[in-house]
């Protein structure tokens, strides 16, 4: 990766360019993409035109979603009511805004609606493209595709087809940039004359998997990423409760006598010209194969209803493998970050009991190493750098929260590099659970009180005076920073320590890898907020197995937008929980990526007979397939929904 402020990055720099039309379909993933663009500006005006929603519960969650994954410090403005207010809120923009419009659809259906007609249409959108010219702020806006499809078969479809074909043209010819989003891979159709260098996002990458940087090939010297060249090794079948706990023992063997050793590790080098910056451009899973796989499961031959709540679990790995027939995940690693906190932020820690817990992972004891050895898993301790007390001042300087995050991404490398398909984030150091509340409180404007997790000591009792003292070192570290920057980097050096400065890279570093993330507890939730702040396309990445009880965990999650897959309650510790329910979503995607559709809806049975092709696609003898011909090769058009806004 190369760092924001670079002339080769793709989003938001320092080279002069002001504007950015972002073109794609439903579900392509071109609102990612264009709020990765702007991840680097230290504030965004949003500029929402969706509509409606009041009696429509699908269409307001998809509103609401985009609401939860935007930055704390991003404002919204609504122009749904009054379109013509756009052109306004842009030709009064200043030069240092940054202005993200999401999306034109929205505005040209506000636009179509029966109660502003007559209306001259075109005029409204030849003013808009002279608003664009005329912007000084950084400006991306997002607007749907829909001139691939067939002419819509009402007037009213085809009045909005029009309408916004012809926005985009406009628009296109104003802005500096134009992008075109498909399956989340972004497309450049237009650069300025002097910037012929921009390529396609993810050009190198292996359509058919997830891949694997070779290191022998050195980075790219145009976008500052190692090309794929292959797939991680696919794993074995889970093994026996004994033969996995004997093999989890052996592995940790070598790990050294001392119970604070930890295994080694053989890192890849770290590419010289690798720099995590806010604003990093990174991967983003297929966004057609999980609704692929969903529908493909109502069809399957399960012998009840379905999978209910594991569903989650499925699309997740369908989207993130690229495929409607996902496989289980094989062999997982768990990064257990071992930090230390100072201050008011460990009342009430046990470093003795803490180092304990890292000699029993290593040795194979343990609640956390039985689950790794029955579920798969590895466990690799990391050490991270002692933090400073947040209430006092920054609790890590510049360079060493480069150097975690450096040493997260390079944790991520190894992971794949070894073969394993999964990462569990986990912690087991002291006062990581104040950091984290501390690091979700600055994101996201939530109340320390509320969500800080009480201690616990043994025998199942609470500590609530050493509770009183982690709240006193958040509030007061909370009022040290209320005019620092609030930038992913800034909160984890005035916050968030090494622990999560560390987990922070490595949730990085497995995107740019297109590995699965399970979070587990607050150190994986903080991180995934700071990683969110730094490419937006990383929380895409993470799956949350199950909250426990932590309301911290529940918050936090709902703000990045993770639907826990199971809710049980359990509190068994970091990375515990996502190894307890391992097993479970493992079963859920077999079912799911290798059952057959059941016979009853096979050909030969009766006039709806169905067939599945090699990719998992059901296909009705008559019925038009995706490319809008049926089996006999006759076309017909599809009834259009009306002019509603054609994306969220």
């Amino acid at each position: 990766m190369i760092a924001a402020g670079s002339p080769k990055v793709r989003g938001m720099s320092a080279d002069g360019w002001g504007s950015v039309l972002v073109l794609g379909g439903i579900r392509s993933g071109k609102s990612a993409f264009a709020e990765a663009l702007v991840a680097g500006a230290a504030s965004v005006r949003y500029v929402a035109t969706a509509v409606g929603g009041e009696d429509d519960p699908e269409w307001r969650a998809r509103i609401e979603a985009h609401q939860r994954r935007r930055p704390q410090s991003w404002t919204t403005e609504e122009t749904g009511a009054d379109p013509a207010r756009l052109a306004t809120l842009l030709t009064e923009a200043k030069p240092d805004d940054t202005l993200l419009v999401d999306d034109l659809g929205g505005w040209v259906a506000a636009l179509l609606d029966p109660a502003r007609q007559p209306n001259d249409d075109l005029a409204t959108v030849t003013a808009l493209a002279e608003a664009v010219r005329s912007c000084a702020a950084r400006l991306v806006l997002v607007s749907p595709e829909v001139g691939l499809s067939l002419v819509p078969a009402t007037p009213v479809g085809r009045a909005f087809a029009d309408a916004l074909g012809t926005a985009n043209q406009a628009l296109a010819g104003a802005c500096d940039r134009v992008a075109f989003v498909v399956a989340g891979r972004p497309t450049w159709l237009k650069t300025r004359p002097d910037e012929p260098a921009i390529v396609t996002d993810l050009e190198a990458e292996n359509d058919a998997a997830p891949p694997a940087f070779d290191r022998a090939a050195g980075p790219d010297a145009t976008t500052g990423v190692t090309p794929a060249t292959g797939t991680p090794v696919i794993g074995k079948e889970p093994p026996s409760a004994e033969d996995a706990l004997a093999a989890h023992r052996a592995r940790t063997a070598g790990a050294g006598t001392a119970p604070t050793a930890a295994p080694a590790v053989v890192l890849p080098p770290d590419p010289a010209d690798t720099v995590i910056e806010a604003g990093m451009d990174l991967p983003l899973p297929d966004s057609d194969a999980g609704p692929d796989a969903r529908d493909r499961l109502a069809a399957v031959d399960l012998p009840g209803a379905g999978i209910g709540a594991l569903l989650e679990a499925v699309e997740f790995a369908a989207a993130t493998q690229g495929t409607a027939t996902p496989r289980a995940w094989g062999p997982v690693r768990v990064l257990l970050i071992d930090g230390r906190h100072g201050g008011g932020a460990a009342a009430g820690g046990d470093v003795e009991d803490a180092e304990r817990r890292v000699g029993e992972a290593q040795a194979g004891e343990g609640a956390l190493a039985r689950l790794a050895a029955t579920a798969d898993a590895d466990i690799v301790v990391v050490r991270t750098p002692a933090s400073g007390a947040m209430e006092d001042g920054p609790v890590l300087d510049t360079e060493a929260v480069d150097a975690a995050l450096r040493q997260g991404w390079q944790l991520a490398d190894a992971a794949a590099e070894a073969g394993r398909d999964a990462i569990v984030l986990a912690s087991c150091g002291v006062g990581t659970e104040a950091a984290a509340t501390a690091v979700l409180a600055a994101t996201t404007g939530a109340e320390p009180v509320a969500i800080l997790p009480r201690v616990l000591v043994p025998g199942g009792f609470y500590d609530d005076a050493a509770w009183m003292v982690r709240c006193a070192a958040v509030r007061d570290a909370m009022h040290r920073i209320r005019q620092e920057p609030r930038g992913a980097k800034d909160i984890l050096g005035q916050l968030g320590g090494g622990d999560l400065a560390v987990a922070t890279g490595a949730l990085l570093g497995a995107a740019a890898r297109r590995m699965p993330v399970l979070l587990d507890g607050p150190l994986g939730i903080a991180a995934g907020l700071v990683a969110r702040d730094l490419a937006g396309q990383a929380r895409h990445w993470c799956l949350l197995p199950d909250p426990g009880t932590s309301a911290l965990v529940r918050q936090g999650a709902d703000v990045l937008g993770l639907t826990p897959v199971v809710q049980l309650g359990m509190d068994l510790g970091e990375g515990a929980n996502a190894l307890a329910v391992l097993p479970l979503m493992r079963s859920a995607i077999t079912l799911a990526g290798t059952l057959p559709v059941h016979p009853a809806l096979l050909a030969g049975h009766g006039d709806a007979g169905l067939t599945e092709d090699e990719d998992g696609d059901r296909h009705q003898e008559g019925v038009q397939d995706q490319d809008g011909a049926d089996d006999d090769g006759n076309f017909a058009e599809p009834e259009p929904h009306g002019p509603g806004p054609a994306s969220a």
